[in-house]
């Protein structure tokens, strides 16, 4: 079984280094325009913060419509009416985001400094759990300086709401792009 998996895994490898390596010019480009949209991001985050708000909202309508389009002809389905609740959730919330952007971008903004506040603390939970192990006190510190910067953060909203969605997608892209961008060099080049 192991044997068959390893080939297999293998082979899958193979199939995407051969892909990458043919499209390998798409690649650098895709991941150049990553980096280049990251630094904007991180040059203007507040625009990026807003546009995240908006993009957010316009996926959520999109999902709706086509989630609604689906249930057309489903009326028989089981949970018919949660699914139609569901449909008018994603197109409410959808366009309340995109009508009330700056409302929009404080919730989001606190539900991620929510979601900081709980990996951190998890972290140093897990890390006092694991403490036999080599290095559990790097876990420790990520979890510690986690917490630490969800309660700076929080100590400065609203104004944190107006920039931290931008920068963290600015990071997201320079990160992904670059790392798309090495892969496709490194690929390209062997």
């Amino acid at each position: 079984m192991t044997m068959s998996l390893d080939a297999a895994a293998q082979v899958m490898r193979e199939a995407m280094r051969e892909t990458v390596k043919r499209h390998s010019l798409w690649y650098l480009v895709q991941g150049g325009l990553m980096v280049l949209a990251g630094i904007l991001a991180l040059v203007y985050p507040v625009v990026s913060s807003f546009g995240v708000v908006f993009l957010l909202g316009c996926v959520l309508i999109v999902s709706g419509i086509l989630q609604g389009i689906s249930l057309i002809s489903a009326r028989d389905v089981p949970h018919f009416w949660l699914q139609l609740v569901s449909v008018a959730l994603s197109l409410l919330i959808g366009l309340l985001l995109i009508r009330h952007r700056g409302a929009g971008l404080l919730v989001l903004t606190l539900l991620l400094l929510v979601y900081f506040m709980v990996e951190g603390i998890s972290k140093v939970i897990f890390s006092l759990m694991i403490k036999p192990f080599p290095n559990w006190g790097w876990v420790l510190v990520s979890g510690v300086i986690t917490i630490l910067v969800a309660f700076y953060l929080w100590a400065s909203l609203p104004v944190t709401a107006i920039w931290l969605l931008g920068v963290l997608l600015g990071i997201q892209l320079i990160c992904e792009g670059a790392a798309l961008g090495y892969l496709a060099w490194k690929v390209r080049a062997s």
